[in-house]
């Protein structure tokens, strides 16, 4: 999730200037810094994704997640527990660091029976129903990016660098759907508390914000997210996400992220 959990060199056009004085950040540096923040090598939480329609209708959805390094690869798998339409549904990551390697994805879906792999092609696409795609479930390589700092402000009292980040490949553009978007980060942890995706189809915007965000075991964790899809200023879906529960350092077994455990279930 935007999460989270987000080269050559780019035609940066501003930098930004540490409150310490230290030699200034390029944006690309700032969005270095956000990619090696620690977000803890063994993982697991509790989620809540609520859905709301436009007309406020609301579905509530409950999952396990688990994540892990490996080396600097990550995986992560979760597991819908309710309600019972998605009930079993699995939902496999392996997102790798080199930025030329297709990170893979496989969905399990019990009323089927059957694991499907989500192709390149596939993962602009809604995850679940929800305004996150599948892509935003991955971190996005750094070097498919053209970053530029906007400005420095501020997001709910903390001070943030607003930077606008372009994708540079086709592939990139592709894959995530985005024309561009500008993303907010917080000066003293480099953290993503907000930001506005433009969508290639449809002229719409995605709207991130981190509504709360928690130090555990000094690690900062998001634990209440809000993405907002709108046209215009009418809202079209809105997705919120709660973690709660979330623990560090439990290890699970070699064979834990896998298809087959995929379908066997937590």
């Amino acid at each position: 999730m935007p999460s989270s959990r987000i080269l050559p060199c780019l035609l940066v056009l501003a930098v930004a200037w540490p409150a310490n004085g230290e030699a200034p950040l390029s944006a690309r540096e700032i969005m270095e810094h956000v990619d090696a923040r620690d977000d803890g090598d063994h993982v697991s939480q509790d989620l809540e994704m609520i859905l709301i329609d436009k007309r406020g209708n609301q579905r509530v959805r409950k999952l396990r997640a688990y994540g892990r390094d490996v080396g600097e690869d990550e995986h992560s798998i979760s597991f819908f527990l309710s309600p019972a339409d998605v009930e079993d549904t699995g939902f496999l990551t392996w997102d790798y660091d080199d930025p030329e390697r297709d990170d893979d994805q496989w969905i399990y879906l019990p009323a089927l029976s059957r694991t499907k792999r989500i192709a390149s092609s596939d993962k602009s696409g809604s995850f679940m129903g929800s305004d996150f795609s599948y892509a935003d479930m991955t971190d996005r390589p750094i070097s498919h990016y053209e970053y530029t700092l906007m400005k420095e402000t501020e997001v709910d009292g903390h001070p943030v660098w607003q930077i606008e980040a372009v994708p540079i490949t086709e592939r990139e553009k592709k894959e995530t759907g985005y024309e561009k978007h500008v993303t907010f980060i917080r000066k003293d942890n480099f953290v993503e508390v907000r930001g506005v995706y433009w969508l290639k189809k449809g002229r719409r915007l995605k709207y991130f914000d981190v509504k709360k965000l928690e130090e555990i075991d000094g690690i900062w964790v998001p634990t209440e997210m809000h993405m907002t899809t709108k046209k215009g200023k009418q809202t079209v879906h809105k997705t919120v996400l709660y973690s709660r529960n979330t623990k560090f350092g439990e290890k699970q077994s070699d064979d834990f992220f896998t298809v087959r455990q995929l379908e066997k279930g937590p």
